[in-house]
């Protein structure tokens, strides 16, 4: 019989997704100036206040309440009407120095042997259902909302969206785990006030059912055929959504860890990603495990993955390394068996993940917002100031967990 599986996502203009692009983009400041920053940073909205606080060991000095305001610019809070806006929040920093007892247990005297920044189990996953190896329920839950985030940015077909926005699918599998429809889609989306709530209601469902989703239909056309006649709709089901953003509810980093990841499908180890420098393990690693799990798909080797991978603080060498095919495997070798072979492909100490995905660069702002897997590995130039006027402009590579680069030898190693 069939079943039906939904996953949700959060637009940028969210509350939790405003903590996270904070986190992130100091992070991105930090990393640029002083590569061996060591940084973890978490941040708070809510009406007229960002709250930062957090550990950094770094050789550099930043304007953090400049960072703050330009994220919130960028993300589209500029109107007083918002009750909170870049210009005029109030920024508060209890950022200070971190912990030398947990600085000893990550740096070493040898950069090889640099211990994990925390213990913890991590997790990534990867299926063939989609063509960026994700789940389907969540690849498109995030782009109704990147198409919506487009369409208030365009400001012409749609004029009356603000930032806050929140997007769940549900699909219809079958008996052997296809998808087969979308069976329903919830959007809730922050908006301009209307004189008459009915008219508004009815307008925003108009619009969003004639004008947003004939756009994803023809942004993704992989997916058209999933959609039909018979989808249920729940467009602002609560009503009215003006007050929305950090004066609606507060935010905070690490929040939305599964809209971060996989929407429920495969696992999660419960640590958040934005905020942290890669060497906390708990991004780092989830990272690794994620481009271990893609390759390992991309290669043929099953049609679904999930690998788990667990530290002791202060720890280099992985305390677990776990490969789970659910059934899908294409060779003739166990669970373990495979997880054996993973483990002397990819070296999943923390200093070896860090040079292999090239975490030590500027790469977080553009993960903190519509899923940390699953985007499009390219590369990007950035420009960073510090307060004492000293600019520094670098290339980098992004989504690098993202990069079928070891297809051939996983296909060498299981004789694919």
């Amino acid at each position: 019989m069939s079943y039906l599986f939904t996953s949700e996502s959060v637009s940028e203009g969210h509350p939790d997704k405003i903590a996270d692009q904070i986190s992130d983009a100091l992070i991105d400041n930090f990393l640029a100036f002083d590569a061996e920053s060591k940084v973890a940073c978490e941040t708070l909205v809510t009406t007229g206040q960002v709250i930062l606080a957090g550990e950094v060991k770094s050789k550099t000095y930043l304007d953090v309440q400049q960072i703050a305001r330009d994220v919130i610019k960028k993300i589209g809070y500029t109107k007083s009407e918002y009750m909170f806006e870049a210009n005029s929040c109030g920024i508060l920093s209890a950022i200070h120095e971190q912990s030398q007892d947990i600085n000893q247990g990550v740096d070493r005297t040898t950069k090889e042997e640099q211990g994990a920044g925390d213990q913890g189990m991590m997790f990534g996953y990867a299926t063939n259902e989609t063509e960026n190896y994700m789940p389907l329920a969540l690849d498109l839950s995030h782009a109704l909302l990147i198409e919506l985030a487009n369409l208030r940015r365009e400001n012409a077909e749609i004029t009356y969206l603000r930032p806050d926005a929140k997007s769940q699918v549900t699909l219809e599998y079958s008996d052997d785990n296809k998808p087969q429809r979308i069976d329903a889609i919830v959007i809730s989306t922050q908006h301009d006030d209307f004189d008459e709530e009915a008219t508004m209601l009815a307008k925003i469902k108009s619009d969003l059912i004639s004008i947003l989703i004939p756009r994803i239909k023809a942004k993704y056309p992989q997916y058209a055929h999933l959609f039909n006649d018979q989808i249920t709709y729940h467009i602002n089901p609560t009503g009215k959504f003006v007050i929305g953003g950090p004066h609606g509810d507060t935010g905070l980093t690490g929040r939305k860890i599964i809209v971060d990841t996989y929407g429920g499908k495969g696992a999660h180890g419960g640590g958040a990603f934005s905020g942290k420098d890669p060497s906390k393990v708990d991004r780092s690693a989830a990272y690794a495990t994620r481009h271990i799990a893609k390759n390992l798909v991309a290669a043929g080797l099953a049609d679904e993955i999930l690998v788990q991978v667990s530290y002791a603080i202060g720890v280099a060498k992985p305390t677990s390394i776990n490969v789970v095919t659910y059934g899908t495997s294409k060779v003739g070798l166990t669970d373990g068996e495979i997880s054996k072979k993973v483990e002397s492909i990819f070296d999943m100490r923390p200093y070896f993940i860090e040079q292999r995905l090239k975490l030590r660069n500027p790469i977080y702002s553009e993960t903190a917002a519509y899923g940390h897997m699953g985007r499009k590995p390219e590369n990007v130039t950035k420009t960073f100031r510090t307060p004492n006027g000293e600019e520094k402009t670098v290339s980098v590579e992004l989504f690098t967990w993202e990069k079928l680069d070891f297809v051939d030898k996983v296909k060498a190693e299981f004789g694919i």
